[in-house]
């Protein structure tokens, strides 16, 4: 079967997701697993899949229903975690990174996801597909599970960029907005600005003007603000969309992994504490696994590349077959919903407030 065939029956009538098969700490073999698990739950997704084409072959090959649904594109390069991003500019052209990432660029994939270094994926990301006019600095986004109905929450920045001040903090809150509603279907979310404590007096100065830049646009860009909120507030059910810069918002996350990941290991080993508490794991099973499922940081994989020409899902870098899935499944949702032309023509018209609120102040004195 040759290439161009293959890619006609994988995209006929299917959402293209490009995958980066390289990368991740666990292998192309994780990355093919993740494609097999997701390939079988929904027939509607096709697939361009990057990295050295022998190696991927034989992977794919042990999938019988993947034949149809896979088309190989040969790339030797790779891209480690300790590659330098600014060294993957100037000498990754040949690696499975930039080759995915190209995909979407030319058209040829609704969504892109990678496992890789974040770094070069977010400078390749930026160079290969451009920023949004209007954004200053992209922004990932990441799902929080919490109380609320849609059973999660968004937090941007999780660590595109470390630092940021009441401009980029506004621009977080805008594109946060419109993530929401296109991929939330929350028609007026709810913004929380990210402090040590809920008090207008709290925080640094630029989360103090940051606080009222983002009060006078919340109108106009059509959310409610909530004002500060702490950090308990994350699982909450108080806010849809928690802004904050990307130090405190990768700290959180990477909190928030890990405290998970010790709840159910506490859980496991509670229940093989005595034969009586054996016994009450059987009868809470259920129960158990509605639980896991509920806090598996695996299943909320994914972070979104907010603010660029395209949509770039970053999967973390020790993703098993699950965690794989999980990001090939929002990649899907926002490549179906067209949800980077939509958030381009959201944050048009949004990021134009605070200049014409400047202007018609200009314009009154």
């Amino acid at each position: 079967m040759t290439a161009e065939n293959t890619s006609r029956k994988a995209g006929a009538g299917r959402t293209i997701i490009s995958i980066d098969a390289m990368g991740g700490d666990r292998g192309p073999a994780a990355v093919v697993a993740g494609i097999s698990r997701s390939a079988k739950k929904n027939p509607d997704i096709g697939f361009i899949l990057h990295g050295p084409a022998k190696k991927l072959k034989n992977l794919v090959a042990k999938k019988k229903h993947l034949v149809d649904r896979v088309e190989i594109r040969d790339a030797s390069g790779v891209v480690s975690m300790e590659d330098k991003p600014r060294d993957v500019m100037r000498n990754g052209k040949d690696t499975s990174m930039w080759a995915a990432i190209d995909c979407v660029r030319d058209g040829e994939a609704d969504a892109v996801v990678s496992c890789g270094n974040t770094g070069a994926l977010m400078m390749l990301s930026v160079v290969r597909l451009r920023k949004i006019p209007g954004v200053t600095r992209p922004a990932i986004a990441v799902l929080w599970p919490s109380r609320n109905p849609q059973g999660f929450n968004i937090m941007l920045d999780a660590g595109a960029d470390i630092s940021a001040d009441e401009n980029d903090l506004l621009q977080y809150a805008l594109m946060g907005a419109s993530y929401a509603r296109n991929g939330m279907e929350l028609a007026r979310p709810r913004i929380g600005l990210l402090n040590v404590g809920t008090e207008e007096h709290k925080g640094r100065p630029e989360l103090k003007l940051a606080h009222e830049m983002i009060q006078e646009n919340a109108d106009a860009a059509n959310f409610e603000f909530v004002g500060f909120v702490e950090g308990r507030d994350l699982p909450g059910d108080s806010v849809d969309v928690i802004v904050t810069d990307g130090f405190t918002g990768n700290v959180a996350l990477k909190t928030g992994e890990g405290t998970a990941s010790l709840v159910g290991e506490l859980l496991r080993e509670a229940f093989k504490y005595t034969p009586l508490s054996r016994l009450a794991a059987l009868l809470a099973y259920p129960s158990l696994r509605r639980l896991n499922k509920r806090i598996d940081p695996r299943r909320v994989n994914g972070g979104v590349f907010l603010g660029l020409n395209g949509t770039v899902v970053k999967s973390h870098g020790a993703s098993d077959a699950t965690g794989v899935s999980a990001a090939i499944k929002l990649a899907f949702k926002l490549g179906q919903s067209g949800f980077a032309e939509k958030l381009a023509a959201r944050v048009a018209s949004a990021v134009s407030l605070p200049q014409d609120a400047a202007t018609s102040a200009d314009d009154s004195q």
